[in-house]
Parts: structure tokens; C-alpha cells; sequence
């Protein structure tokens, strides 16, 4: 089966780029197109996409209140990737803590758009590690955020648990993070899925972003 993706923006040359881009792929199928995130949640709730590439700044409702709504009323929501201009920006960042699995440029090259796509789809590892430590140092109040602290604590991670947590904030996929800790890949999911449960993380990228708020890793 296909990865199936909606398109928002309020650019129609951006829109067309993308689905140009993805649908030269055989396993990927652009199911619809939007030009404001006031008109996802209908969109998500009728094509039922895999991922939703989203612009981040838009005129009625932004990316980062259209994920919010997407993750608040939809079920089974799907994965979130924004779409930006600007690498270091504060909207991006706020849209990734707002529940967005990964952000991407909007001059980013064919390959690194459907990478970014298939990535994300699969959930297994983290797009763009580098990127998400810069923003969380500029912008994620790193080891000051009470609520990460107090999230951190009460998960009660097992020393193993924590290991594995520390290798996601590197952006290791659960075969890298096999061959880290040598074992199987079977036991890497259970792990990351103790920890995305113990943390409240919808994903990597939720549970990784706890991780440098409350200090538990250090951004840089």
C-alpha cells in the first residue's frame, strides 16, 4: 500500500512542487490538497492520509493550531510534518511541541522531501535530529520546563528505558539502536513504546522534546 499524503498550503506553487515531487514515487499517492489548515480536519476525516505536509504560517488557521485541532478531535490522526521557510524558527518549534512529527523546508531537494515523508510514515526514527536539538536549545527552555521535569519523573524510566531514550534524541532508528545496545530490534520497539507510554509521547518526536525541556539530555 502507498504512503498516502494531503497537501496544505496557501501557495498553489508549493502545493504543485510537492505533489510533483511525491508522486513521481511508486509508493507514494498525494490523496488531497488544502489551502489553509481550517480546511484539514474535514480532509483528514474523508481521505484518511498517512501524513499531512502542513504549512506552518497560514492566513485563517496556522499549522500549529491545525495540528493541534488534528490531534484533538480526530481519531487515529494522522502524522504531521510542517512545512517551513525558515529552519530556526520559533513557529516550528511550536509546532513540533503542539504534536508535529518533523518539520521540512520548503527548499528542500526531491529526495530529502520523500525521505522526509517515508521517514516519518514509518515512525522509527527521528527527522532531522540535528535541526530539533538547535531549535530546542534556542527555543525549549532546556532542564527549566517544571511540567518536562515533573513528566520525566513520574514516567519512572528504567535504566535501559533511559539508554534507549537518549539514543532517540540522536535521531537512531530502533535497527541503529539494536546494533548500539545488542539486541533485537523486537525488544528496541518495546522499549520505545515503554518509554512513548510512560512519557505520554504520541511519538519519538514528542518523547525527545521531553527530553531536552527537562534537562535530561543537553541540547547542542
Amino acid at each position: 500500500m502507498p504512503v498516502t499524503v494531503l497537501l496544505v498550503d496557501d501557495e498553489p506553487l508549493v502545493r504543485a512542487g510537492l505533489r510533483a515531487v511525491l508522486e513521481a514515487q511508486p509508493d507514494i499517492e498525494v490523496v488531497g490538497e488544502a489551502a489553509d489548515g481550517a480546511a484539514v480536519i474535514p480532509l483528514v476525516r474523508r481521505l484518511r492520509p498517512d501524513v499531512v505536509a502542513m504549512d506552518v504560517r497560514m492566513p485563517l488557521l496556522d499549522g500549529i493550531e491545525a495540528t493541534r485541532a488534528v490531534l484533538r478531535t480526530v481519531d487515529d490522526p494522522p502524522k504531521i510534518v510542517v512545512v517551513t521557510t525558515f529552519e530556526n524558527d520559533e513557529y516550528v518549534y511550536e509546532a513540533l511541541r503542539a504534536g508535529a512529527d518533523g518539520f521540512l523546508l520548503k527548499r528542500a531537494r526531491p529526495a530529502e522531501i520523500v525521505h522526509a515523508v517515508r521517514l516519518v510514515a514509518a515512525g522509527e526514527s527521528l527527522l532531522f535530529p540535528a535541526s530539533v536539538r538547535r531549535l530546542a536549545a534556542e527555543y525549549g527552555e532546556s532542564g527549566g520546563n517544571r511540567a518536562a521535569r515533573d513528566v520525566l519523573k513520574r514516567a519512572r524510566l528504567t535504566e535501559r528505558e533511559a539508554e534507549v531514550l537518549r539514543l532517540m534524541t540522536r535521531g537512531l532508528a530502533n535497527a541503529e539502536i539494536a546494533a548500539r545496545l545488542v539486541v533485537g530490534t523486537e525488544t528496541v520497539k518495546s522499549h520505545v513504546s515503554a518509554v512513548l507510554a510512560k512519557l505520554g509521547a504520541r511519538d519519538r518526536t514528542q518523547a525527545v522534546i521531553t527530553a531536552y525541556e527537562s534537562g535530561f539530555v543537553a541540547p547542542g
